[in-house]
């Protein structure tokens, strides 16, 4: 067992869990946060990430153990308490998400995409999702919402 302290959203967490304890199942067991799914369970469809240190990581392939002393920041962690991130009001505003399955993977994956590419063209939207399935929206909604979220967020600035 290992004593693993971690930032989840800005709170420190704390768990002694086994070495190959998954960081989506310290997430979702052992720290009670259910918003990262779990789907392949290979790192494929994209349905657990999260972003460590600001950048999108597959939460089904990293030991908690390895993130000690880093930040993670799941879905629940996008919004400021009630207020939705941008990314968030424009997947909703724009019907980017049907089942909701995979919406957790794809919110984190752009709010880290926008931050580096707040302007982004189709072809760099659809690279950057490329890692997320969805098997719901056929993508066209997704990608307005990813434009609809840039626009927002510079709506807001800084």
């Amino acid at each position: 067992m290992h004593d693993v302290t971690l930032v989840v959203n800005g709170v420190p967490r704390h768990a002694r869990v086994p070495a190959r304890r998954l960081l989506s199942d310290f997430l979702r067991h052992d720290i009670g946060l259910t918003g990262t799914h779990v789907g392949c369970e290979h790192g494929v469809c994209g349905a657990c990430t999260v972003l460590l240190d600001g950048r999108p990581v597959r939460a089904c392939l990293t030991f908690a153990v390895s993130v000690a002393g880093h930040e993670v920041t799941t879905v629940e962690g996008l919004a400021d308490g009630d207020r939705l991130s941008p990314v968030q009001r424009a997947f909703a505003e724009c019907h980017g998400l049907q089942c909701g399955f995979c919406t957790p993977g794809f919110l984190t994956t752009v709010t880290a995409f926008l931050r580096e590419n707040p302007a982004p063209a189709d072809d760099e939207v659809v690279e950057a999702v490329a890692g997320n399935l969805c098997r719901c929206t056929g993508y066209q909604n997704i990608v307005k919402s990813v434009h609809r979220a840039a626009e927002l967020m510079a709506e807001e600035g800084p």
